[in-house]
């Protein structure tokens, strides 16, 4: 909900500072997203005056002008010069008063301007309209301003234009936000001032009444539970006033014209959305328009106001001509069948509630939200709906020359009554722990628009207002209370109990440290959706065995996030496309967070939790002086090995994983992790290019996913302690020439089993190819032997029998020979 604050001001004192106010708000649980200036995108937009004009040397359309902007435009001496400007409008003279965009402006639409020529004469800014200014729909010539305008003053401050947008993210549970009056009551109640809200009223009814044009059924009170129809005749078409367009552009829309301009208006300022029906293009039968809420029957058509054609079920309402013909989809969309354009003379008026649920799905179903949409999916109070007719009504009235025919027809099959909560003040204070006075209670809850009447018995009686549908029980009025009084003026007190001691448990200890391990490898920690975008498996290439069944969302945030995920790989390959899309070159990455696999006969799924990460770019950026390598499967590999070494988890081994089972990695660059006693705790490798191009990745990335519940099952609390060695160690160089399939992990197994007590370490630090020197598919891999006793000082015999026993037996186990 965007706040403009000059409007706001219109109808609660609000502080000099917005600041003030923007602190006040995220207190009581609004927060404030961003705090935007109007006017700054009037920059270099200033008041002009025509100096001569003449017709353009080379257009019979085009004129030729010189126009003094003062100071803002001056010589190489410093005195003001007139720009020259190729202009098209036909509706100025010498001497008028204009709005100039400068070189340099950047008008709404991002139109740029620039230096250019036009029919090859030089222009050096552009004379303004109403709509390139962002300021109403007026586009028939340029603004003229009066004749007491400043010349060269900027405009947005001559025009008031300047204001302060602030942009709050509303909770679905308080639909009375989505409304200047009820942002008005809520600020109200927050800075204890008193609301001066000036609603528009008719000045004057004539001609038939509204009941005798229009006649309203309502077919489905389960889908619509009030219906309010109004008739103006003798409706003008043209730009809203200025004051209208302005408040509509800080609300967040653009000026259209006034008819349109007035149902927006009206919307953002009390919540409560209208639609407008052309009356000519209704049917008429018996002297009435006759107008039908209904179900929508399945495979039912509308062309919306967008033009598109939509196919409609049997969950969503529908505005009928007579109960045949579909004119509008209720709460959602207006048809294009009853469209106001440029011929309307007569509007009929709706101002209606409908259920809340049906529209959410409606909108999502044909993933068409709306501003009206999103008010009724939250709930639009049903009382109000007369009272909005009569303001809007007053408004098309004034704005666009309306007459308004006398009264209206209000359907309205189950009035809601407003509900009554019995607040007992000992409760509110036990429940927040502060000494809150009951005139203090009393006070709050009035400002909020509550009625109380205090009981004898001490309990306060308190009716809500019926755009709080979130007040329904003492609870809520609790919070209510605390969150105005202010929870930071409650004092902090420890809770009583016995043997009170807080503490980590040794896996939440552990899953830290899998955290603190990950960002000292380099890594930055990241938080991914845990909806998924449906195909994100599929788009991965990731498999689904061992992934049980998708977890659907009955009601999703958003229409493509509609189950959860079961893998974290996705969300992270997302967040490197958007990383390298923007610009960051070295990307390093990891989330700890749950997966969810469903199953087919069981109501809750499997939640287990995973560790993840991917590595894409290099470790740093390159310099004068060093070049940095990309990173490669052995990066994350290491990571990956890093991880298990801090959880001291022992008896680790890598298995190149099967292209068969890992089609989301690349064959021959992707390894299954084992420990202990052989449990498979994820995968490392890198990603395939056909799953990188889904996402829209042309970066190599390295990635792994490990089981959390798998680490800290095998994690150790402590090692075996080993004395730091003191006596000295002998070491051996041997280069073994085995086939290409021999891995370098199984040459490590035969060796270190092979050395006995003596081999205190084996480090493979060369591997050569030649097919001359070493043989057509040979290689020869080099490790560095360590030996050490622990008792004793080694001899070279000692040494060379034991060297001789490994060589002979890793030979024999492998195949290979010594190379000489």
């Amino acid at each position: 909900m965007r706040i403009s604050y000059e409007w706001l001001n219109s109808m609660v004192d609000l502080p000099d500072d917005v600041q003030v106010l923007y602190h006040e708000l995220i207190r009581t649980g609004t927060e404030v997203e961003t705090i935007e200036n109007v006017g700054e995108h009037l920059d270099h937009v200033v008041v002009g005056q025509v100096v001569s004009k003449r017709p353009h040397p080379d257009s019979d359309h085009m004129w030729l002008c010189k126009v003094s902007v003062g100071d803002k435009n001056v010589d190489e001496a410093g005195n003001p010069v007139p720009l020259q400007i190729v202009c098209g409008a036909q509706n100025f003279n010498e001497g008028d008063k204009i709005v100039v965009a400068m070189i340099g402006a950047v008008l709404p639409g991002d139109v740029k301007i620039k230096k250019s020529k036009l029919r090859g004469v030089e222009s050096c800014g552009m004379n303004c309209s109403e709509r390139e200014l962002g300021l109403g729909g007026d586009h028939s010539g340029i603004m003229i301003l009066p004749p007491d305008a400043p010349v060269g003053m900027p405009f947005s401050q001559y025009h008031g234009t300047s204001d302060v947008v602030l942009d709050c993210e509303i909770t679905p549970n308080r639909p009375d936000c989505l409304s200047m009056t009820g942002m008005a009551t809520e600020v109200g109640a927050i800075l204890d001032e008193d609301t001066h809200i000036d609603l528009p009223a008719i000045e004057r009814e004539e001609g038939p009444r509204s009941s005798e044009l229009v006649d309203v059924r309502i077919d489905a009170p389960e889908l619509c539970s009030r219906y309010v129809a109004r008739v103006v005749r003798g409706v003008k078409i043209g730009p809203s006033p200025e004051w209208l367009a302005r408040r509509v552009i800080a609300a967040g829309s653009r000026p259209i014209n006034n008819v349109v301009d007035v149902t927006n208006y009206v919307m953002y300022l009390t919540g409560q959305p209208l639609h407008a029906f052309d009356l000519g293009k209704l049917s008429e039968r018996d002297g009435r328009r006759h107008i039908v809420v209904r179900a929508a029957t399945d495979g039912e058509r509308l062309t919306t106001l967008d033009g598109v054609e939509r196919a409609l079920t049997t969950d969503m309402a529908v505005i009928t001509d007579d109960g045949e013909r579909p004119v509008a989809l209720a709460g959602v969309m207006g048809g294009e069948n009853s469209e106001i354009n440029d011929s309307t003379v007569d509007v009929l008026l709706e101002s209606a509630c409908f259920d809340k649920s049906h529209i959410s799905r409606t909108s999502r179903n044909l993933n068409l939200m709306s501003e009206a949409s999103i008010r009724f999916e939250r709930q639009v109070d049903a009382a109000s709906c007369e009272e909005v007719a009569d303001i809007a009504a007053a408004l098309f009235e004034s704005c666009c020359g309306a007459t308004v025919c006398p009264g209206r027809v209000d359907t309205y099959p189950s009035p809601v009554e407003a509900v009554r909560i019995a607040l007992r003040p000992d409760r509110v204070r036990a429940v927040c722990g502060a000494d809150i006075s009951d005139a203090d209670m009393c006070h709050l809850l009035e400002r909020l628009g509550c009625a109380v009447v205090p009981q004898r018995d001490g309990v306060l009686q308190v009716v809500a207002p019926t755009n709080r549908p979130d007040l329904t029980r003492e609870a809520d009025l609790i919070e209510e209370v605390l969150r105005l009084w202010g929870m930071g003026r409650v004092t902090p007190t420890l809770p009583a109990a016995k043997n009170h001691h807080g503490g980590l448990t040794v896996d939440q200890q552990r899953s830290q440290l899998i955290g603190s391990t990950l960002r000292a490898c380099g890594l930055s920690e990241t938080m991914t959706y845990c909806f998924a975008i449906d195909g994100d498996l599929e788009r991965a290439q990731i498999t689904e065995t061992g992934r049980g069944v998708p977890v659907r969302i009955m009601n999703p945030l958003l229409a493509d996030q509609g189950e959860m995920r079961r893998s974290i790989l996705p969300g992270l390959l997302r967040s490197v496309a958007y990383n390298l899309d923007h610009g960051v070159p070295n990307v390093a990455l990891y989330e700890q967070g749950r997966v969810f696999f469903g199953h087919e006969k069981r109501t809750l799924p499997d939640e287990p939790r995973s560790v993840a990460g991917v590595l894409a770019g290099a470790w740093g950026q390159d310099g004068w002086n060093e070049k940095h390598r990309k990173l490669d499967f052995f990066d994350a590999k290491g990571v990956v090995e890093r991880l298990l070494v801090a959880l001291r988890i022992t008896k680790v081994h890598f298995k190149v994983a099967k292209p068969e089972k890992y089609p989301w990695l690349q064959p021959g660059r992707a390894a299954e992790v084992y420990a202990g006693g052989g449990e498979l705790l994820g995968w490392v490798g890198n990603v395939h290019p056909t799953s990188l191009a889904n996402f829209g990745i042309s970066e190599d990335v390295v990635a792994f996913e490990l089981s959390e519940a798998a680490l800290l099952r095998l994690a150790k609390r402590e090692l075996p302690y080993v004395d730091v060695p003191t006596l000295p160690a002998i070491t051996h160089d041997l280069a073994i020439v085995v086939d290409e399939d021999v891995t370098c992990e199984r040459l490590m197994q035969r060796i270190e089993s092979a050395g006995g007590k003596l081999l205190e370490s084996a480090r493979l630090f060369d591997v050569y190819r030649d097919p001359i020197r070493v043989g057509v598919g040979k290689k020869s891999m080099a490790f560095e032997l360590t030996y050490r006793a622990a008792d004793h000082t080694l001899t070279s015999e000692e040494v060379e029998k034991a060297h001789e026993k490994l060589v002979k037996k890793v030979c024999r186990s492998t195949g290979g020979e010594v190379r000489g």
